[in-house]
C-alpha cells in the first residue's frame, strides 16, 4: 500500500491507576499494540506491578512503574475515570511523571476525563481540547479552550471526548503516524463500523428525559473535579 509505513519503533507510555475507565485505554491500546515495531508500556502509579484494577473491575497487568518508564517517547496518554482519575490529578508523582515525559514525547494525549490530569499537569494551557462532556466546560480552569468534538488536535497534543471516541482517537493518531492507509486496515481488522441501535450517545442527541438525570448523576463528580487547577 503506497504511504504505508509498515514498521516502526514508537515507545508508547499508557498511564494506568486504580479506578480508571479500561476501555478508555483498551480502545487506543488495540491500534497502538497493532502497529508492528511499536512499544507500548503500560505505565503503574502505583509502587510495583501489581494489577490495577478499573473504576469496574478490570485488571490489567502493569508493565513498568513511574520510575522505569523510558523518557524519550512518541506518544504519552492518559485515560480517564471518576473518582479514580481525581486521585490521580491529586497524587503529585503521577503529575511530576506526566509533566517530565511530556517535555520528551511526540504527543501528549488523552480520552474522556484523562485531560483533567493533564490540565493538572498545566499541559492544556492555550490549548484547543476535548474531554467528556460532564467536565467539558472545567477544561477553561486549566487555560484550555474547550472543543465540542471527538477528537481535537492542537500541535502535539491530541484529546479524545468520552469513552467510545478513544476508537477514533486511536485511529485518528495510527494514521498520523504510518499513514491513512494503516489506520484503515487496522480499522478493517477491527471491523470498525459503528451502527448504533438508536440515536443519542451526546447531550445534543439524547432525550431529555434521559439526559438530565445523567447530568444529575454527574454532578458530584463536576463538583469535584471543579476544584482542580494547575499545580505549580
Amino acid at each position: 500500500m503506497p504511504g504505508v509505513k509498515l514498521m516502526g519503533n514508537e515507545d508508547i507510555a499508557m498511564l494506568l491507576y486504580p479506578g480508571f475507565t479500561a476501555l478508555d485505554l483498551v480502545g487506543p491500546y488495540h491500534f497502538f499494540a497493532g502497529m508492528m515495531g511499536a512499544r507500548v508500556h503500560l505505565v503503574t502509579n502505583q509502587t510495583d506491578l501489581r494489577p490495577v484494577e478499573s473504576d469496574m473491575g478490570l485488571a490489567i497487568e502493569p508493565t513498568v512503574t513511574l520510575a522505569d518508564c523510558p523518557q524519550a517517547l512518541t506518544i504519552l496518554f492518559a485515560p480517564g475515570g471518576t473518582d479514580g482519575t481525581l486521585a490521580a490529578a491529586r497524587d503529585p508523582a503521577t503529575i511530576d511523571f506526566i509533566r517530565d515525559r511530556a517535555s520528551h514525547t511526540q504527543f501528549v494525549t488523552s480520552v474522556c476525563t484523562g485531560a483533567l490530569i493533564l490540565g493538572r499537569a498545566g499541559l492544556l494551557q492555550g490549548k484547543r481540547a476535548t474531554t467528556h462532556w460532564s467536565v467539558l466546560p472545567l477544561l477553561t480552569q486549566f487555560d484550555a479552550e474547550p472543543v465540542d468534538a471527538r477528537v481535537v488536535q492542537d500541535g502535539n497534543l491530541i484529546t479524545g471526548a468520552g469513552v467510545s471516541a478513544g476508537l477514533d482517537f486511536g485511529l485518528s493518531i495510527v494514521a498520523r503516524l504510518r499513514g491513512q492507509p494503516y489506520a484503515a486496515a487496522s480499522m478493517l481488522t477491527a471491523e470498525y463500523h459503528p451502527e448504533p441501535p438508536f440515536e443519542g450517545g451526546t447531550l445534543s442527541s439524547t432525550p431529555k428525559n434521559v439526559s438530565e438525570p445523567m447530568t444529575a448523576l454527574f454532578a458530584p463528580f463536576v463538583q469535584e473535579a471543579s476544584k482542580l487547577r494547575i499545580v505549580k
